[in-house]
């Protein structure tokens, strides 16, 4: 993946400080939940926001690499 970065992308990714990228990665995380949860709102229609919700925290409890 590295040789697909350009230079310039590389020195922003550098001069970024920890607190900027934990503040994307928290972004991120939150923006997928919201995602997961539309998407099983989607495929279970006669669930209650609680039931996806509780499925939501499900998943990401368990979720693995």
């Amino acid at each position: 993946m590295a040789a697909e970065l350009s230079p310039e992308y590389i020195a922003t990714l550098r001069r970024t400080t920890g607190a900027q990228k934990l503040r994307v990665a928290f972004a991120l995380y939150w923006s997928a939940r919201k995602l997961k949860a539309a998407a099983l709102r989607h495929q279970h229609p006669s669930w209650s926001e609680v039931e996806v919700q509780l499925m939501v925290k499900h998943i990401f409890l368990h979720a693995s690499t």
